[in-house]
């Protein structure tokens, strides 16, 4: 053996940073913060409209100017993290999201709380990738990495339906303005622990400059594409400018991939995506959300609606199902990560998820929480929980430090782009249907109490159609992850996920 090929054996492997526990705490905390705006200000809406004199027409802009935001800039925001140092994105990340959280709760008409709205998404768009990628760079020990990724799949699955307890509390007990005010303590914490704990590993930071014709076009491209579907759920999917964004979208996005395959420091390295593994994740967990998505908007009306839960015993209903994601992630998926291959949590987890939304389809307006809804929610939180731990560590798995933050922006992208995409098809299905059980049947009904009967009993079914392609997207998702998803287990085998993909990597790779 040759004396650098001894020194080489002889020279100890990394030691993990001694903070990185304590920085995962952080870390959640933060995401927690960014998952849970998602859905604690829809519970609030109809309190913050009122106050505000927001006409029907625009109270759409409260959660479309956060959603335009934040899924248009995400792979920005990534690469930033990228450029700028993961511990400092981060930091100015939650500094920015408090100060627009902040200025939301203050608000006192409507333009000022879409643009609080829109900065929320803004300051988003970069703390979410961040923290991401920081996870991904300090956990680097298989098992280690297992644990850590169950806690913020727990979270990140988890936390939209904890918003909704929470924003069903605060509303309730205390002031709409309380589900803005609420995030400042959240980011205050998580900035000063990150600050004295988070140390963000040497060698990591991409150092080349920033590809400004990537940002413009993917920007651009996502904010149309959101937007679109956006339209399309209070517009109409025929509508001249819904489908004007569907085109323009597709032409910017196209036009985004052929500048990143000749720019010399792209945004969006194709490596990324073209390995296997990783488009599997992507991919399958984009249309696992648009499965998700659709139903959190569903049983929140059927629950306030149709079975008349105040907000906060609607948000304690969900409970079940937060509960069976946290199980699912930490428990199940955790334990067998490092034994099994990705896809054999993922494609089960989805397929078990999909059982879940198969009994949702039952649903009736006099349909019992303790025999339908409950079994139900915990097969659906089971399933997504241990599907989306290996996600979203295989996400980031076997990437180039110096591109961690873009892999990051990559996961938050196919959950923004599927949340807007479930909540406009899934709605407007949902809508179609409702529409014409209602024309049907609605004959029938002699007094008025009968027709309120056929109302609601044309919501259901407006539901449980639009519940049947949710179940059809999950089972998509499984085969997509079983098919694509081709890794092995932690230790073992990495398939493509550890190749060099261009002639400058001289980093090493993350996965272990």
């Amino acid at each position: 053996m040759s004396e650098t090929a001894q020194a080489a054996a002889a020279k100890p492997a990394p030691v993990p940073d001694e903070g990185r526990w304590k920085a995962l705490v952080f870390i959640a905390l933060a995401q927690l913060m960014v998952v849970l705006d998602a859905t604690i200000v829809n519970i609030a809406l109809p309190s913050a409209q009122e106050d505000l004199g927001i006409s029907d027409g625009n109270r759409q802009w409260v959660v479309t100017a956060y959603a335009l935001a934040f899924g248009g800039l995400l792979l920005f925001g990534g690469r930033m993290a990228d450029l700028w140092g993961r511990k400092r994105a981060f930091l100015v990340g939650l500094i920015g999201f408090a100060a627009a959280s902040a200025l939301g709760g203050a608000a006192t008409n409507g333009a000022t709380m879409f643009g609080a709205r829109a900065l929320q998404g803004v300051f988003g768009a970069l703390l979410a990738p961040a923290a991401l990628s920081l996870l991904a760079v300090m956990f680097t020990d298989a098992r280690e990495r297992a644990k850590a990724f169950g806690i913020y799949g727990a979270i990140a699955g988890g936390g939209g339906a904890v918003g909704l307890i929470l924003g069903g509390f605060l509303t309730e007990y205390l002031d709409w303005r309380w589900t803005f005010f609420v995030n400042i303590p959240f980011a205050a914490a998580a900035a000063a622990g990150a600050y004295f704990v988070v140390r963000e590993p040497e060698g990591g930071r991409n150092r080349s400059s920033l590809d400004v014709p990537g940002v413009v076009l993917s920007t651009l491209g996502l904010v149309g594409l959101v937007y679109g579907f956006t339209r399309a759920e209070s517009d109409g999917w025929g509508d001249s400018l819904t489908i004007g964004m569907f085109v323009a979208s597709a032409v910017l996005l196209l036009a985004f991939v052929v500048v990143e395959s000749r720019v010399k420091a792209p945004l969006l390295p194709l490596r990324v995506i073209t390995d296997r593994n990783r488009g599997g994740v992507y991919l399958s967990l984009g249309l696992a959300v648009i499965a998700m998505f659709g139903l959190f908007l569903f049983l929140t009306y059927y629950l306030q609606i149709v079975k008349g839960y105040s907000p906060v015993r609607t948000g304690f209903a969900f409970l079940p199902m937060i509960t069976g994601m946290i199980v699912g992630s930490t428990q199940i998926g955790t334990r067998l990560m490092t034994r099994v291959p990705p896809r054999a949590l993922m494609a089960p987890g989805f397929l078990v998820a999909a059982t879940g939304m198969l009994l949702l389809t039952r649903m009736e307006i006099d349909s019992s929480y303790a025999a339908l809804l409950l079994p139900a929610q915990v097969l659906l939180g089971l399933g997504m929980g241990t599907a989306f731990m290996p996600a979203m560590s295989l996400a980031t798995q076997g990437v180039e430090p110096r591109d961690a933050g873009v892999a990051s922006a990559m996961v938050n992208t196919s959950q923004q782009v599927g949340g807007a995409i479930g909540t406009a098809l899934l709605n407007t299905i949902a809508a179609s249907a409702t529409t014409a059980y209602i024309a049907d049947h609605i004959g029938g009904a002699a007094s008025r109490s009968q027709q309120q009967i056929v109302q609601l009993q044309g919501m259901v079914h407006g539901y449980t159609n639009a519940i049947w392609f949710a179940v059809g997207i999950l089972a998509l998702s499984a085969a997509i992850a079983f098919t694509f998803v081709t890794a092995g287990r932690p230790g073992v085998s990495v398939s493509g996920a550890n190749e060099a993909t261009d002639d400058e990597l001289k980093v090493p790779v993350v996965a272990h």
